[in-house]
């Protein structure tokens, strides 16, 4: 895996995508990769997983105050982002969880 936090995580989700959509194909997660903490000086990179039909949002979080943690949190496309993110160490993150939380959460 990648020293880039990021790139890893992309790496992962572009996976967990793939499975998803050859497996079912009425989920069809959107991925996006969003600068906006960034812009607004907040030291976080950002990825949704989107389900368009279901509209609902995982959103994950990767934090530069919290190296090598994956924060993430189950919203709907219409929601802000809370204040309580779970989180999980991002070398546990695999694509088997991200595939699971697909399935489950957009299922």
């Amino acid at each position: 895996m990648s020293e880039d936090p990021l790139k890893t995580l992309s790496e992962l989700a572009s996976e967990a995508h793939a499975r998803v959509q050859a497996a079912h194909q009425h989920i069809n997660p959107v991925v996006e990769v969003r600068r906006g903490m960034r812009d607004a000086g907040i030291p976080a990179d950002v990825m949704t997983l989107d389900c368009l039909r279901t509209r609902r949002r995982i959103t994950l979080i990767l934090h530069d105050n919290q190296p090598g943690l994956l924060l993430y949190q189950f919203i709907t496309i219409d929601e802000e982002v809370g204040q309580k993110f779970q989180q999980i160490a991002l070398r546990e993150v695999t694509v088997d969880t991200l595939v699971g939380w697909l399935q489950e959460y957009f299922g």
